[in-house]
């Protein structure tokens, strides 16, 4: 008979279980943690039931109780690494409903902040699997969020996107700074590269998630993308201006679908972000000055109808559901996550997995907690 455990991951270690994941403690996974029901034979996992739920914040009935632009502050509060996305998600299903075009200005920055939010989401599930340029990664997450503060004002919850274009307009001591730090992370790329790939090296195989089961659980991003999925919304369903840098969008697609092909996902998104914000930061600086927002009513009231959006986040699609009924709020609200795509799907890749390698393989999918219990 198969053996059964309660085991927690993260702070849910806190919980009443049967032990522990081993992870590392600074891998955003852990934040605040899940739990995972496995069923254990012959030292190798089963069946494995992967139990969220513990932080449950009711994001979407939030929304649905305050009008639009009060709930634009609240659109980067659930996904905490890559919240520009979540923010821009939002503002684009509100914008289709009411029919508004932000400026071209507004839209470079958008994606510029996009492309340079990537990276620093995705360094933090890299830097653990940096070996001995973990330190290197850690650094340079902290230039990007820094970058990303001068602009912003925030480091975790900018509150930037504003329905109809952005808060501020990036100015050129900023577009420097920025142009800077994208050289730094160009120089800083092949050591982080390196030490990956050999830290990861002994992966190949663990935890293998089908290209089958990875469009049956809807998964983009570099997780999908390394179970063979050929999709990126920048590419294949262009929105903001991306069809303007069509030549850039240039994404490798993996057949392993394992841990390691996951890594290998992730690290193919940090030179093309940087290409891509170059790209943008090129636009912005000959454009010059002009509008970054469209004049909003004082009261903003969303038509009846219903309206759906998605952007390619750093971890996967990041999609909104909005549907109005003429009042300032939406009737209702739902937020496509990345992160609970992914989850529902690391059960069924955990199956056959040793139990010594239980932590390495829950660390290769990119999850951020808030994202899945909304």
């Amino acid at each position: 008979m198969p053996n059964e455990q309660l085991l927690a991951v993260g702070t849910a270690a806190m919980l009443p279980c049967d032990g522990a994941v081993d992870i590392d403690p600074r891998h955003p996974t852990t934040h605040p943690g899940f739990q995972l029901h496995v069923s254990i034979e012959d030292g190798a996992v089963v069946a494995a039931d992967v139990r969220v739920g513990l932080m449950h914040r009711s994001a979407e009935k939030l929304f649905e109780s305050r009008d639009l632009r009060q709930a634009m502050l609240l659109a980067d509060r659930h996904d905490w690494l890559s919240s520009f996305s979540s923010e821009v998600s939002v503002a684009l299903a509100a914008e289709a409903a009411l029919g508004i075009t932000p400026p071209e200005r507004a839209t470079w920055t958008r994606m510029l902040l996009l492309e340079i939010e990537r990276v620093a989401a995705l360094l933090p599930f890299l830097a653990p699997v940096a070996g001995p340029a973990r330190a290197e990664a850690e650094r340079l997450r902290e230039q990007l969020v820094t970058a990303l503060e001068a602009v912003t004002g925030s480091r975790m919850h900018p509150a930037f996107t504003r329905i109809g274009g952005v808060a501020a307009a990036v100015d050129m001591a900023d577009r420097e700074r920025i142009r800077t730090t994208l050289d730094v992370v160009e120089s800083a790329l092949p050591a982080i590269m390196e030490g990956v790939e050999a830290e990861t090296a002994d992966l190949a195989g663990l935890a293998p998630l089908t290209t089958e089961a990875a469009l049956e659980y809807g998964l983009g991003g570099p997780v999908g993308r390394a179970s063979g999925v050929d999709w990126d919304l920048r590419r294949d369903e262009p929105y903001l201006l991306y069809d303007e840098l069509a030549e850039l969008v240039q994404v490798p697609v993996h057949s392993g679908g394992d841990a390691r092909a996951r890594y290998a996902a992730m690290l193919d998104q940090i030179p093309l972000a940087v290409r891509l914000a170059g790209a943008s930061l090129d636009r912005l600086d000959s454009l010059g000055d002009g509008p970054i927002d469209v004049p909003l009513p004082k009261v903003v009231r969303l038509p009846e109808g219903m309206t759906y959006t998605a952007v390619e986040g750093p971890i996967g699609v990041a999609g909104c559901l909005l549907v109005g009924a003429g009042d300032k709020h939406p009737w209702r609200m739902k937020i496509r996550s990345a992160s609970f795509a992914t989850m529902s799907a690391m059960g069924t890749a955990l199956v056959g997995v040793p139990m010594g390698s239980l932590g390495d393989a829950v660390m290769s999918f990119p999850v951020v907690m808030g994202d899945v219990d909304r």
